[in-house]
């Protein structure tokens, strides 16, 4: 899809004077390129350039205090409308619709300044490419001076949230109600935790579609309700050399460990926390959890080489008598068994992830929590070949300045797509809220259930240490955006269907393809240049059930090697090898049932065989001339299936240890084994009938 066109096909159209004239510019390009590009045409594209810059910076600025001001008023109207006791149901629902159209304008001018970024970005190359002029270097000084693409949402997000907050409640917030509902039917839910991908030009609508559920979660002191949240969060993960943790979270075995340590904010972290996930198979009984524990940041080192203990800590605590005695003597457990893992397994800073999180839940109700990770990097902590950490437990050579561009391209790895995660908590038997179904199921989001962090880091930066892949690494170089539904749309005025927009990350979001034997050079802004092919293995206008975007078409193109045995689960565990001795972990998993369905085949086939060797020892025994020539062939195929039952039980128990993809199934020896049968009693019958 060439740029030109996509941008007709996206932009909103009560603004479509304001954005950048793409085609104008091109078709200028075009014209004084074919008649040879002179110094004067050089000097009226840069005044063309200049102007439309100053259009569109001038637009936003302007579209921008519009929308400020608006919500300003809505703040001062619902204030009133608090202090008039005779307030009717007539006015909250005027506020909720002027809230829903700025939530719609504010999605539309964030599509409005990408938009127009990817288009300077693309005019520049082309003009750049077609000319004997470079202009990219001054014109991004230019546009540095005029930074509508730095435009910041969050404080507006942040307003809309309290504003729909108060709108839904109807002013009262009271959530005594939902606290109490959590917590008297507690054992009856069952809680749910999945994860999607969402596309940098998705965020911003993602994120004002929950807000309208949801209010963002803001973590503050007690008291401090002026509290601004600080979205960085950041993780430094450990491993041995034999990345055996890395090894057990992707195999998904029982009993995988997890250990980080965990810090908030943008500044220096004077306290951490040092967390540990394991987890637990379904068929167990048991839950996956998560514990952590408080350490100021200055005992970390000491705590790791196993010179330091909590107790200090752990007796504060129980003076200050903060926690329960069960509380602290968890604690003390846990602290105790991480470091003694640490010590045990070696383990050392291995990667570090840092991303900005936007949690969306009702207060003291975790019925429905949502979270949306965005600018996700995964950066080496690591000392296997260079210095980068020493003896400390991080790296003190960067901090939170995303986009990190001081560090080489081998130590970063610039996720190109936000991370959603709903975590649901419903009653047995009940369906989750549908809004959340429905934002689940759209355009705007794909699923890649089991997606870590952790993992992506290790298998994309230190993938020549290992040898077994995450499932979703061939899918980093597929289209993940889809057609847009028209009936799941924030545009009020102009609602009629449109093409997905398309846009292009930061110039520095370089995206990581993980398999590097499958790489691709990708443009940064994603864009098909009119120059250029297109070489896309689908369009991502067909409908979904064609294209080949989903990780549905990774199953697909695995389907002449991938068979399932009936016996084992949807989302059991296999491998499938790739080039290079590469194996790709499929997450699926694999119950005891399996093994025991496996066991129930060979007993049934042990079976047949007694069964046959006791009515040929029968005719071997009592029987006559033929009787005993026909009881001893039936007592050889006897013999024969017994061992071709075990060897079929411990063929296949093998392939389920292994989590083998199969096939399971033998087309061979139930063919030969009936063919001997036939032939048996075949001559059996001979014989009879030639001794009459």
């Amino acid at each position: 899809m060439k740029f030109g066109i996509q941008l007709k096909q996206s932009l909103y159209t009560e603004w479509k004077f304001y954005y950048l004239d793409y085609d104008g510019l091109k078709r200028y390009l075009k014209e004084k390129t074919a008649m040879g590009y002179t110094e004067d045409d050089e000097a009226f594209f840069v005044e063309l350039l200049e102007k439309e810059l100053e259009k569109v910076y001038a637009f936003k600025n302007i579209k921008s205090g519009e929308l400020h001001r608006r919500i300003e008023f809505c703040e001062n109207s619902i204030h009133s409308i608090l202090k008039n006791p005779t307030s009717v149901e007539e006015n909250w629902l005027e506020m909720e619709d002027e809230i829903n159209r700025i939530i719609a304008e504010v999605n539309e001018l964030a599509k409005f300044v990408r938009l127009n970024y990817t288009g300077f970005i693309k005019i520049i190359k082309k003009h750049d490419k077609h000319t004997s002029y470079t202009l990219k270097p001054l014109f991004m000084v230019r546009l540095n001076s005029k930074p509508f693409y730095k435009e910041n949402f969050e404080d507006v997000l942040l307003k809309l949230s309290k504003l729909y907050d108060y709108v839904r409640n109807r002013g009262i917030k009271d959530y005594s109600d939902q606290d109490n509902k959590q917590q008297s039917g507690a054992q009856d839910f069952i809680r749910q935790t999945t994860k999607y991908w969402v596309h940098t030009d998705n965020v911003m609508e993602v994120k004002l579609r929950i807000l309208k559920q949801l209010p963002v979660l803001i973590y503050s002191k007690k008291g401090d309700t002026d509290a601004v949240a600080d979205p960085a969060v950041t993780s430094v993960y450990f491993d041995n050399d034999d990345y055996d943790l890395y090894l057990g979270r992707l195999e998904k075995s029982e009993g995988a460990e997890a250990i980080r340590i965990r810090w908030y904010g943008s500044e220096t972290p004077g306290e951490v926390f040092i967390e540990r996930k394991t987890h637990r198979e379904d068929w167990t009984g048991e839950k996956s959890v998560k514990e952590r524990f408080p350490i100021k940041e200055k005992y970390v080192n000491a705590y790791l080489r196993g010179e330091y203990t909590m107790e200090k800590a752990i007796q504060k605590m129980k003076d200050r008598n903060v926690k329960s005695e069960e509380e602290i003597q968890s604690l003390q457990e846990l602290s105790k068994e991480i470091q003694q893992s640490v010590l045990e397994k070696h383990l050392h800073p291995t990667i570090r992830t840092f991303y900005n999180r936007t949690a969306f839940q009702l207060p003291g109700d975790a019925r429905v929590r949502i979270s949306l990770d965005t600018e996700l990097c995964m950066i080496r902590e690591d000392n296997i070949d260079e210095d980068r950490s020493g003896e400390n437990w991080r790296r003190t050579d960067i901090g939170t300045d995303y986009p990190f561009s001081s560090l080489p391209d081998s130590d970063i790895c610039r996720f190109p797509y936000a991370i959603l995660e709903v975590k649901l908590q419903t009653h047995v038997g009940a369906e989750p809220p549908k809004w959340v179904t429905d934002l689940v199921n759209s355009h705007l989001v794909e699923a890649v259930p089991k997606f870590s962090k952790y993992i992506h880091g290790v298998s994309t930066l230190m993938e020549s240490y290992v040898s077994l892949l995450p499932f979703w690494l061939p899918q980093m170089d597929k289209e993940i955006r889809k057609p847009p539904n028209s009936n799941f749309s924030l545009r009020k005025i102009d609602s009629s269907p449109k093409l997905l927009p398309l846009s292009q990350d930061n110039e520095e979001n370089t995206v990581c393809i993980s398999v590097r034997e499958h790489q691709n050079t990708l443009e940064p802004d994603e864009y098909a240049d009119e120059d250029d092919l297109d070489e896309r293995e689908s369009s991502p206008l067909l409908p979904a059930n064609q294209r080949n975007n989903s990780f549905f078409s990774f199953f697909q193109y695995l389907k002449p090697k991938l068979h399932r045995s009936p016996t084992t689960s949807s989302d059991q565990k296999f491998l499938i090898t790739t080039s290079k001795n590469k194996r790709i972990a499929i997450p699926v998993r694999v119950e005891p049932k399996v093994f025991f369905a496996n066991e129930r085949t060979f007993l049934s086939w042990l079976n047949f065989s007694i069964v046959l060797g006791s009515l040929s020892l029968g005719l071997l025994n009592f029987g006559d001339k033929i009787g005993r020539i026909s009881g001893a062939i039936f007592t050889v195929i006897s013999v024969l299936v017994m061992f071709y039952a075990l060897f079929l039980f411990q063929w296949r128990a093998e392939m389920i240890r292994v989590r083998n993809p199969g096939p399971y199934d033998d087309r061979i020896g139930p063919v030969v084994l009936v063919s001997v049968l036939l032939a048996a009693i075949g001559v059996n019958f001979y014989l009879k009938f030639h001794s009459i």
